[in-house]
């Protein structure tokens, strides 16, 4: 219930600025608006972002179609090792560092997340950076969006956690039991959508490295303490990279922020899945 509270909120709360008009809301720069007109245009922001991530799979071309293809028989194949995967972590959860567990805890939990990233927010907000403040709104806006999405999809598919004993194939369709909630994982969802939101604010690939591996730390430490299967975390990870992406493009082709010089290259991820081989491929 919780995990569902956050995002629901924040939703009911950003979407509040659908109505906002330009009296609210004046045609101004972002740099020339005041603290309250940037609170709001901020708002009403975030709310076309998520409508505008919710909306793009009614635009797909056949190479976003190739993707999905591509996505879904990858996950076929993570599915397929799910069980011997799970059965690898959990041999290692007695000597796992339990100090990466608690980290991988913390940081999915999403009272936590949402604070970082109101922090990065409101810092931006009171200095009028912009950098900052799309960063912020860049981040809310994904998690808002990716954290609804996950949580209706946890209690629709109803799939059975690792931890339960009952196995990779057990579901229970739209159930209120948290023990069948695994997929996909919220931790992940949480974590990596703050995690690529900031890596993208980075030129440094050694800068990147480091914020996106602490971005797994959370996907990880879940295989560890069997809350969650293989496939669980990809898709969380997956759906977090599509969702910031789409955002990160609304605000773009909107130029919502008046953020100076050149964008900073984007990581493209790729599947790689294979026989003894399953994980993700950042091309630069």
């Amino acid at each position: 219930m919780q995990k569902l509270l956050f995002p629901l909120l924040l939703l009911s709360f950003i979407s509040s600025f659908a109505q906002i008009d330009s009296l609210v809301v004046p045609d101004k720069k972002p740099t020339e608006q005041n603290i309250w007109q940037r609170f709001t245009y901020d708002g009403l922001t975030a709310y076309q972002g998520i409508k505008y991530s919710y909306s793009r799979p009614f635009h797909w071309q056949k190479d976003d179609f190739v993707k999905l293809g591509a996505f879904v028989g990858s996950e076929f194949i993570i599915y397929s090792m799910d069980t011997n995967i799970n059965r690898y972590f959990s041999e290692q959860d007695e000597d796992a560092p339990q100090a990466l567990k608690q980290i991988g805890w913390y940081s999915g939990s999403p009272q936590n997340t949402y604070m970082a990233m109101g922090a990065v927010y409101l810092t931006g907000l009171v200095t009028n950076n912009q950098k900052i403040r799309r960063t912020g709104v860049l981040m809310i806006t994904s998690a808002s969006a990716a954290g609804l999405l996950q949580t209706v999809t946890k209690t629709v598919v109803g799939r059975a956690r690792p931890k339960e004993g009952l196995g990779k194939h057990e579901f229970e369709f739209f159930s209120d039991k948290a023990g069948f909630h695994s997929f996909p994982s919220g931790h992940s969802i949480l974590t990596f959508t703050l995690a690529h939101a900031l890596a993208k604010q980075f030129d440094s690939w050694w800068v990147k490295g480091g914020i996106y591996g602490f971005g797994l730390i959370a996907p990880v430490s879940r295989l560890w303490d069997g809350a969650h299967w293989a496939t669980d975390v990809t898709t969380g990870i997956v759906l977090s990279i599509v969702t910031v992406d789409a955002v990160d493009r609304f605000l773009n082709a909107e130029e919502k922020y008046d953020v100076p010089g050149k964008k900073p290259k984007n990581v493209t991820w790729h599947f790689k899945a294979g026989l003894g081989t399953v994980g993700f491929v950042g091309v630069f």
